[in-house]
């Protein structure tokens, strides 16, 4: 799970403007993606107000406030720093006045300010904040680009996973991570998984040792995050075990509440992975676009059963 967003983090995104550098921004941390127009706060109404998240102050409240006396302006803005809120942010370039700025420095608030609209503001900052306090896990696997379609390849250690992904990426496509995956979910319908810092775009080969794939093979060979549409889980052939050979029912896996399209695959020597792997992300994408090749078998095969049956 995400431990917060820093205040710090967020100026540096947006390329915000901090008018209270004497605050240390590492150590306020954001926790709920949501942001606040505090237009109802502003008027004196503080029932139901989210002082846990950013606020942020467009021409409305601007507007608002410019039609205060001094004295009123100070006490409106008075009450809204005393309520231990993370941020102010002022859109548009609209910088508050001195006497603010001071106020809300000394009741720890940071003060900053954006050169971009409040609407455009909001949209990025909700969209941002999502990702990055989305509930988060780390698995063993390899997760890699494959036509666009997001492949996370998972098995026992030394089965296989690393070695096909090095044959996807000689092949055109693009590893997202070796060895540890992050997963966040950002939405009920999507999950994203990208590389730690520490081992991004560098991939393990027993008996080799560490490549580096961004260096041998060109930038357009990494990408740093990557939506996880399927995931194909390797594991030793066994005689005795019944393998789906049609495909009519989808099986599924699940990470932090999302179900995900899964293969199981079985190898053995002479199966080339690679291909595999390529083919079943075409034929996912032909599911998503209304084409099932085994559906479209199947109803051949019970048209054809209909047509002997007519004839007998």
């Amino acid at each position: 799970m995400s431990k917060g967003v820093s205040i710090t983090a967020l100026a540096k995104k947006f390329n915000l403007k901090n008018l209270t550098n004497q605050i240390n921004t590492d150590k306020i941390k954001l926790l709920t993606p949501d942001i606040n127009r505090p237009a109802l706060q502003l008027s004196g109404f503080y029932e139901y107000f989210d002082h846990d998240r950013v606020q942020i102050i467009g021409n409305v409240e601007m507007g608002y406030l410019d039609s205060l006396s001094e004295e009123e302006k100070y006490f409106t803005l008075e009450r809204l720093v005393e309520h231990e809120i993370p941020c102010i942010i002022f859109s548009r370039n609209r910088e508050p006045e001195q006497k603010f700025i001071d106020l809300a420095a000394k009741n720890g608030v940071p003060v900053l300010v954006s050169s971009q609209t409040t609407s455009d503001l909001m949209a990025e900052v909700i969209r941002w904040l999502n990702v990055e306090l989305a509930p988060t896990i780390s698995i063993h696997g390899v997760l890699v680009d494959v036509y666009g379609e997001g492949v996370l390849i998972m098995g026992e250690s030394g089965i296989g996973k690393s070695e096909a992904a090095l044959e996807l990426i000689k092949r055109g496509h693009r590893l997202v991570s070796d060895d540890v995956v992050e997963i966040r979910k950002v939405s009920d319908d999507t999950l994203v998984g990208s590389a730690p810092g520490i081992t991004r775009h560098f991939i393990e080969l027993r008996g080799i040792g560490i490549i580096d794939v961004k260096t041998l093979f060109g930038v357009e060979s990494v990408k740093n995050t990557q939506s996880i549409d399927m995931v194909i889980k390797l594991e030793d052939w066994n005689r005795d075990k019944e393998y789906d050979r049609l495909g009519l029912e989808e099986q599924y896996t699940e990470f932090l509440g999302n179900k995900v399209v899964c293969h199981q695959i079985p190898i053995r020597p002479g199966r080339n992975l690679a291909i595999i792997v390529e083919s079943a992300a075409v034929n996912y994408r032909q599911k998503k676009m209304g084409y099932n090749a085994a559906r479209e078998l199947y109803n051949r095969v019970q048209k054809n059963l209909s047509r002997r049956d007519d004839e007998e």
